[in-house]
């Protein structure tokens, strides 16, 4: 019997049924590809959302995989507190504080003479489960960073820190519960993991609260607490303080730069004074500031300066001199009054704010309770702190002492003089860029 040996055209169709097959299979293994990473997509996005609960952790992972939750692997840093499982997490908390009693914001590990607030945070973060205690003896395991080095004695109604935590639940009140009612956590929100408060910090907000006597001419009676700013001094001091919006050297308004160093080139974006209010039988004005950094005393020395003028002590002329080469004898006003406000964070809520896995690190929701805050903790402090101490009046009887057309040399000769030196430290911006 001849062999039978097919046809060229029978051939051909038989290698396109064959090639149309393979097509099938690879859109098929395609389709199921973009299926599988379209199910994972969801599923992360959801356990972002979840906030990282053990319930909800193990549906995302059944979702997955189409079978039973498995244990999540060492390298998620979760903790087993009974049958509980908390992943760490990066995150960041909103604090409000009264400042007073405390050598500033930042911890100093080894050294407890001097309480600082990250003190109290980090033996409540211990005490609630948050960290674990070897954490606070070195804040670099947590990921820590304050957004402001706020110094002794200065509030804040809206400081940030970064840091990573085991989101246990309820973690916002059982923070709390260890911490002093003066310090408070009003907030928290999930960041990316490489996220630095302070870095990624773009502006800040700072308040002064003062006394309007402050701005009465130098002939009036300094012990007058029942002065009232006048309509007219008040677009004074409010026309002087804009002054100082735009870039100019602020070599002058910190005792750590040289006129020649770029790094004293500061931009403010505004800067303006509050009508006045009357508080425990005191009129008193607030002045906002914001600015992209500020430098060891920068604002202080912004609004003891102004005040130096009003009164009469220097002329108007003394601000644009001050921003040259020249060193001029500029005035710190007292560290009672100043408030860090908020913190910006735009070019960060701009990339990961709307992307679907993150938050904007904005507070809409929590004003009422900062504001409440401030009503209890903050003014209070600061308005019966001024009637006590009177750290203003005080410090207006030595603006006399101050020679507002004194030379390079002489000015050098004062700053070595070891009596001049400030044991307060910084205006509660801390150092360069905080």
């Amino acid at each position: 019997m001849p062999l039978f040996w097919p046809g060229p055209r029978l051939a051909a169709n038989a290698w396109g049924r064959a090639q149309r097959s393979w097509r099938r299979s690879k859109i098929s293994s395609c389709l199921v590809m973009a299926e599988e990473l379209r199910i994972t997509a969801n599923c992360q996005a959801k356990r972002l959302k979840s906030g990282g609960s053990q319930e909800e952790e193990e549906n995302v992972k059944q979702e997955e995989n189409g079978h039973e939750a498995k244990r999540f692997k060492a390298s998620q840093e979760e903790r087993e507190d009974g049958n509980k499982k908390y992943p760490k997490r990066k995150i960041v908390l909103l604090m409000a504080y009264s400042g007073k009693g405390y050598h500033g914001m930042q911890r100093n590990v080894g050294n407890s003479q001097f309480k600082t607030i990250e003190d109290d945070l980090v033996s409540a973060l211990i005490r609630s489960g948050c960290i674990p205690e070897d954490h606070g003896e070195d804040m670099k395991k947590m990921s820590f960073q304050r957004c402001a080095r706020t110094d002794k004695g200065v509030s804040a109604a809206g400081q940030i820190v970064s840091l990573k935590v085991r989101l246990i639940e309820d973690i916002v009140q059982k923070i709390n519960d260890h911490l002093p009612s003066h310090i408070r956590i009003l907030g928290l929100k999930r960041v990316t993991g490489g996220f630095n408060s302070k870095n990624k910090c773009d502006a800040r907000t700072y308040s002064y609260m003062l006394p309007t006597f402050a701005f009465a001419h130098k002939d009036r009676d300094p012990q007058d607490e029942t002065y009232c700013l006048s309509p007219e001094t008040l677009e004074v001091v409010s026309r002087l303080l804009a002054c100082y919006k735009g870039t100019h050297n602020f070599h002058n308004f910190t005792s750590q730069k040289g006129p020649k160093d770029p790094s004293a080139k500061r931009y403010i974006m505004e800067m303006y004074c509050e009508e006045p209010f009357v508080r425990e039988g005191m009129e008193l004005a607030v002045i906002k500031v914001k600015g992209q950094s500020f430098m060891m005393h920068q604002i202080r020395k912004m609004i003891g300066l102004v005040i130096a003028v009003v009164k009469g002590y220097a002329s108007e002329s003394i601000m644009e001199r001050s921003w040259g080469e020249e060193k001029v004898d500029v005035p710190k006003a007292p560290g009672l009054g100043l408030v860090l406000e908020r913190v910006h964070f735009e070019k960060y809520n701009r990339r990961f704010g709307n992307d679907g896995l993150h938050e904007a690190l904005e507070w809409t929701d929590e004003e009422k309770e900062i504001a409440a805050f401030k009503e209890q903790y903050i003014y209070p402090t600061i308005v019966n702190t001024e009637k006590e101490e009177k750290s203003m009046m005080n410090w207006l009887e030595t603006l006399s002492n101050h020679d507002f057309n004194s030379t390079a040399s002489r000015m050098q000769a004062d700053n070595q003089d070891p009596k001049n030196n400030d044991p307060e430290g910084s205006d509660g911006c801390g150092g360069d860029s905080d």
